[in-house]
């Protein structure tokens, strides 16, 4: 078990949107960056490769859809990323040549099976640049269900690291309480939250699930300014009346009895970094253990389905039956 301070890293920056190979490169620099400050574990916003399509409506009403819209989503679709493939080989090798772990979120293709589903994706890369699992967003807010697909609960996983067991909820996840748990049932002691949420209650939000998970809580968001977007985006009547700044930004880094270490950055780009001590989570659960001694499972009980839940499966085919076929 890790033990001792560590330093973490979280990264508050924007994609160049609708170039994924533009934004890899990008995260690449910006990885050498964070481990050049000392970090041992970089973190990335949600959908950062490539891009979180704040103010589009991709033509979508109730009940109609335009040609317009769906071409605009084939752009989108076109600078998601295969997993693995092109982009997880250059994010790898970025991990290994800095020797830090990264957690970077994605815009990620259905390769299995359909070829046509998009996910909202948290990577975690360790520090010899192996793709060590991912986590798939599990319910999509509002309009991101027009464009991003349900994961399930085979993507829930907790990794050991030097600076301590990471596990990831994006966004609004972190608003599921059973989510929560199962992520604490697991000895979570960095919960990273890759977020689209700029607003003050997020603030909120975040230093509540660290002093109730009694766990170091990492937010990490973009900052996105309206001149960023390309212009065939700027043209759209939707974003029409965009402010200029889009998304502010206010990553933070939050200690396990809900002080605010590092943050919350404000309406530019930038890097966090703060030094944690694993032992502040043995402190912090001599009083509260949520999945401890606080809990009262002849009471409560949480069951989590980790199998992969496909459309469709194949069965075998029986081989006496397979004999029987004609030739």
């Amino acid at each position: 078990m890790p033990s001792g301070p560590g330093i973490v890293a979280v990264v508050q920056d924007a994609p160049v949107l609708v170039d994924w190979r533009a934004t890899v490169d990008k995260a690449a620099r910006l990885i050498a960056e964070a481990a050049a400050l000392g970090a041992g574990l970089v973190l990335f916003p949600e959908a950062f490769v490539t891009g979180y399509p704040r103010g589009l409506t991709f033509g979508c009403a109730v009940g109609t859809r335009t040609v317009e819209g769906r071409r605009l989503w084939q752009e989108y679709w076109d600078n998601a990323i295969d997993v693995p493939g092109p982009a997880t080989e250059l994010l790898g090798a970025a991990a290994r040549a800095a020797r830090v772990h990264v957690a970077i979120g994605v815009i990620e293709r259905d390769t299995r099976f359909s070829r046509g589903t998009l996910f909202c994706t948290v990577l975690f890369f360790d520090d010899e640049g192996r793709l060590r699992g991912l986590h798939r967003k599990l319910r999509p807010t509002g309009s991101e269900r027009l464009i991003w697909g349900e994961g399930d609960g085979s993507t829930l996983p907790v990794f050991d690291t030097p600076v301590g067991r990471i596990g990831a909820l994006i966004c609004w996840e972190n608003y599921m309480p059973l989510a929560r748990m199962a992520m604490y049932a697991q000895g979570v002691e960095l919960l990273l939250a890759p977020t689209a949420d700029g607003r003050d209650i997020w603030q909120a939000s975040i230093r509540h699930i660290a002093y109730e998970g009694r766990c170091f809580v990492l937010s990490c968001n973009q900052f996105v300014a309206r001149s960023m977007y390309p212009s065939h985006w700027l043209a759209l009547p939707e974003l029409a009346g965009a402010p200029e700044i889009l998304t502010p930004g206010r990553s933070a880094i939050v200690s396990p009895m809900g002080e605010i270490l590092a943050g919350p950055l404000e309406a530019k780009a930038g890097i966090l970094t703060a030094e944690i001590d694993l032992a502040e989570i043995r402190r912090g659960k001599f009083d509260f253990d949520v999945t401890g001694h606080y809990m009262r499972p002849d009471v409560f009980r949480l069951a989590v389905n980790t199998a992969p839940q496909p459309a469709v499966t194949w069965a075998a085919q029986p081989e006496d039956d397979a004999k029987d076929e004609p030739a």
